[in-house]
């Protein structure tokens, strides 16, 4: 777990290097490193304030009370104290495809997303993995950093948008000359953004295998959740999911299939890879001797 979370941090650090870095070089002065640092810290900002609501919005999520579902109610407060987390509030996304999400900046401030399609394809034991993974985001708080990550790979491309195009019509460099810094421009219109979101990639991938080995632990069933990743992986191609893709990194399967130089940008691993590890750890738990 501490290996990932420096993982994690190392690359939101990287990322808003990025940022930094891609100012400094395409203004060419001390004014692109502090317009770099002030827009890292705006988005970060920002996301922590804003990302539940944002990602809420983006899938039209609605406020699920009890009364509506008391079994996946229930099961999710059972969930909960299991992992020693609040419980979040629930929300409804109203489409066919099977996936869920968590999104909000702490575990007193969480939301858990389930799609109607979700609860009609998976068996109980299913869902407990699925909802298991997602409180697993929750509890290790990777809602906030798939958010913060988001927030600045998008500003690192608006910054090249918005600066590239103002650099041509301004002196911006060290000496006065018209024009932009053309390593900067480079750097900032073609290389910042496949960084950051390659680094984006990264991150969604670490969290993500963190989160099923937190679900087979809340749940002690990972067969549970192996399963349900094949129905959801099947299920999602046939049955697209409708909403920003920004916020794909949120949902527990992309059911976008990428092979080859387009797995680069997968935002999640490989779903057979986590059904393998998944079972692995089943045949693990299976060779261990039970102590009276």
């Amino acid at each position: 777990m501490l290996s990932n979370q420096v993982k994690t941090a190392a690359l939101l650090g990287l990322l808003s290097g990025l940022l930094v870095l891609g100012s400094y070089a395409l203004m060419g002065n001390e004014q692109g490193l502090i317009f770099g640092l002030i827009l890292a810290a705006a988005s970060s900002l920002s996301s922590w304030y804003f990302s539940d609501r944002a990602a809420l919005m983006a899938y039209r999520a609605r406020p699920m009370e009890r009364q509506e579902d008391p079994e996946l109610y229930d099961m999710v407060a059972r969930l909960c104290d299991r992992a020693e987390i609040p419980m979040p509030k629930l929300f409804t996304v109203p489409t066919q495809t099977p996936n869920a999400f968590a999104t909000g900046r702490d575990p007193n401030n969480a939301a858990v997303a389930v799609t109607q399609g979700l609860k009609k394809l998976l068996t109980p034991e299913e869902l407990e993995g699925v909802l298991a993974h997602e409180l697993t985001h929750v509890k290790n708080r990777d809602t906030l950093t798939q958010a913060v990550a988001g927030t600045i790979g998008g500003a690192i491309t608006f910054v090249g948008r918005i600066l590239t195009f103002g650099a041509l019509y301004g002196p911006v460099t060290r000496d006065n000359r018209q024009g932009a810094n053309p390593l900067g421009l480079l750097f900032l219109v073609v290389l910042a953004p496949l960084s950051a979101g390659l680094i984006q990639m990264a991150i969604s991938r670490t969290r993500e295998f963190a989160a099923d080995i937190g679900s087979a632990e809340i749940t002690q069933n990972p067969l549970a959740l192996a399963s349900a990743l094949e129905k959801l992986e099947a299920m999602g191609k046939q049955i697209p999911m409708n909403g920003n893709p920004a916020f794909s990194p949120l949902l527990i399967v992309n059911p976008l299939n990428a092979k080859g130089l387009q797995a680069l940008f997968r935002t999640h691993p490989p779903t057979e890879e986590r059904i393998a590890r998944l079972q692995e750890m089943a045949q693990q738990k299976q060779r261990t001797p039970v102590l009276a």
